[in-house]
């Protein structure tokens, strides 16, 4: 039996997914909740073997719910559950812990095939969901993905400023700052700043956008 539990801020789109679900004979549905804060509560004294996670909640996002759950319950599967088309959201909530992906238009057929493949721990994206993914890694390069403001950082620091010029510079704190320079270091798999000058370089991040 797999149990299951949603979580999407729509009572619409859950009792649509009931009505799909309850009809296969190995899956039974434990809960719903239509906020953050209610799936976090739920799993404080209950558990399941999957989540069907809306991205779009009232009181955050669900990519950073997903991380949270999976922080605390490793083994429990997460399929986001979004009308985001975008293969950043898709990427994001992969990185948060997710196994699969659906688009809300995704059919019955793959709503269940999705969910008995990331039970056994296989990653699953719908049809359409997996296309946009597969396009958008095709058009990455090998060089790492930076955010807008990593970028800003990363010129700034190739300009010579320190972290407190950067902060003054931006208008954020010098703890964001030391924050985004330990993400670069992660991304750019360097420890100092020489060399995280010459991988910028080496990338052409340093030039202006």
């Amino acid at each position: 039996m797999i149990r299951l539990y949603i979580v999407d801020d729509h009572q619409l789109v859950i009792e649509g997914l009931i009505a799909v679900l309850e009809k296969e004979a190995n899956f039974k549905l434990i809960g719903t909740a239509t906020t953050a804060r209610d799936c976090v509560t739920f799993f404080n004294t209950n558990t399941c073997d999957v989540i069907l996670m809306d991205i779009s909640l009232p009181d955050g996002s669900g990519i950073d719910l997903c991380r949270e759950i999976k922080l605390k319950y490793p083994n429990i599967a997460i399929i986001a559950l979004s009308t985001f088309a975008q293969g950043s959201y898709m990427q994001q909530m992969i990185d948060a812990g997710a196994t699969g992906y659906l688009l809300k238009n995704a059919d019955k057929q793959e709503i269940i095939e999705g969910i008995k493949t990331v039970v056994k721990g296989n990653p699953y994206f719908s049809f359409e969901a997996g296309k946009i993914f597969k396009a958008t890694q095709e058009k990455q390069t090998h060089a790492p993905l930076l955010s807008k403001r990593e970028k800003e950082v990363l010129r700034l620091i190739g300009d010579g400023l320190t972290n407190t010029a950067i902060a003054q510079k931006l208008f954020i704190s010098t703890d964001t700052v030391d924050t985004h320079r330990k993400n670069l270091y992660v991304k750019l798999k360097v420890n100092n700043t020489a060399l995280l000058i010459r991988k910028a370089i080496e990338n052409n991040y340093l030039s202006s956008e």
